[in-house]
């Protein structure tokens, strides 16, 4: 997910974009922190991308197969 480069746009910290978006930051700070594939909770991800106001696809790397 693009969290990190989104937040560092910005000047946030993982913590104010737990904090805007409602998540705990361990939450943010996994999702952020991931190298590859990961389990995420949809719900969360639609949080995280309402922060940034950008869209789903926005925010995570989808790769093609």
């Amino acid at each position: 997910m693009r969290i990190k480069e989104l937040a560092a746009q910005r000047g946030w910290t993982l913590k104010q974009v737990a904090e805007q978006s409602g998540l705990p930051y361990s939450t943010v700070a996994t999702y952020a922190n991931s190298p590859g594939m990961v389990m995420v909770n949809l719900i969360s991800v639609l949080k995280i991308s309402r922060v940034f106001d950008v869209t789903v696809e926005d925010l995570v790397e989808v790769l093609e197969e």
